[in-house]
């Protein structure tokens, strides 16, 4: 059995169904709770922990690498910046949402095309 979103096969048993598709377990949670890059409450928490003294948020070794391509580059399309990081965009996706509550990195309009950039 496959799954209808990613392609990777299932073992039995392991298949979740979701909206009338099959899907394997990360598919399935990435159905049920999606990144959300424009989230106020996260972005208004992250302020306030910073301002309560908690310092500068810490980022983990991918949210690092994916903040010196973007100094590097000034501004790259989501689609090449996965393929670069050789990580799924789902995941980038995440990373980049996490970047953007810290208010670390945005979205912005470049040559007609949506890239991310630097905050």
């Amino acid at each position: 059995m496959q799954c209808d979103k990613c392609g990777t096969s299932i073992d039995p048993g392991d298949d979740r169904e979701f909206g009338g598709q099959v899907l394997c377990e990360d598919c399935y949670m990435d159905s049920l709770s999606p990144a959300r890059t424009c989230d106020p409450w996260a972005v208004h928490s992250a302020k306030t922990l910073k301002e309560l003294g908690g310092g500068e948020p810490e980022i983990n070794e991918l949210q690092a690498k994916i903040l010196a391509i973007l100094a590097e580059s000034g501004g790259m399309e989501p689609a090449v910046l996965a393929a670069r990081l050789n990580v799924k965009p789902v995941e980038l996706e995440r990373q980049i949402a996490s970047l953007r509550h810290m208010e670390k990195v945005r979205g912005a309009l470049q040559e007609g095309r949506k890239v991310i950039r630097l905050w």
